[in-house]
C-alpha cells in the first residue's frame, strides 16, 4: 500500500514537471463569435499563421495569457470579484489537437465603460494578488488590459460573444 502511494506521488511529480517544464507551450488565440457553432468552426489549422477566419475579420489576439487568467485579471481586478468566484469557462470543443473554450460575458463588458485611473487602478490591484498566474508587472497587466479593452469594444460592436482557441 505504502509503495503504491510512493509511486503515486512520483507519478505526479513527473506530470507537474512536464506539465510547467516550459517543453510544451501553450497558445491563446482570442477571438469573436456570435454563438458557439461559428466559434468551433474557427481552428481551420493549426498553424498560427494559417488561423484566420474569426467572425471579428481580424486575427483576433494571440497570447500566453491563460483564459482562466484573463478573467480573475479583469474581475478582480475591475469588479472587486474575488478569485474564487470568478466564473468558469465553458467548453465549446475539445478535439485532441485543440479546445474552443467561451468566456463569460462578464470577462468583456466591464472593461468598456472605463477610463485610464480604472484600468490603472485594476493593473496595480492584479499586480498585488497573491498566487496568481499571467503577468506579475503592473505596466504588463495595464498593458494587456488596453489591448483586452480595444478587444472589448469590437465585440460588442460585432455583437460577438468571447471565445478562446487553445493549442500546444
Amino acid at each position: 500500500m505504502e509503495r503504491t502511494e510512493r509511486a503515486d506521488r512520483r507519478i505526479e511529480r513527473l506530470r507537474a514537471g512536464s506539465r510547467n517544464g516550459g517543453r510544451v507551450g501553450v497558445t491563446y488565440k482570442y477571438f469573436g463569435a456570435p454563438d458557439g457553432a461559428t466559434a468551433a468552426r474557427v481552428p481551420i489549422s493549426m498553424r498560427p499563421e494559417e488561423l484566420g477566419g474569426d467572425e471579428l475579420g481580424m486575427n483576433g489576439m494571440f497570447t500566453k495569457i491563460k483564459p482562466e487568467t484573463m478573467a480573475a485579471m479583469v474581475l478582480t481586478g475591475i469588479e472587486g470579484v474575488p478569485l474564487h468566484k470568478v466564473p468558469p469557462l465553458e467548453l465549446v470543443v475539445l478535439h485532441p489537437d485543440y479546445a474552443v473554450v467561451k468566456l463569460p460575458m462578464t470577462v468583456v463588458d466591464p472593461l468598456r465603460g472605463i477610463g485610464e485611473e480604472a484600468v490603472g487602478a485594476a493593473a496595480f490591484i492584479w499586480s498585488t494578488v497573491p498566487d496568481r498566474g499571467g503577468p506579475r508587472d503592473a505596466f504588463n497587466v495595464y498593458q494587456l488590459l488596453h489591448e483586452w479593452q480595444d478587444f472589448s469594444h469590437r465585440l460588442h460592436e460585432a455583437g460577438h460573444q468571447p471565445y478562446c482557441l487553445v493549442w500546444p
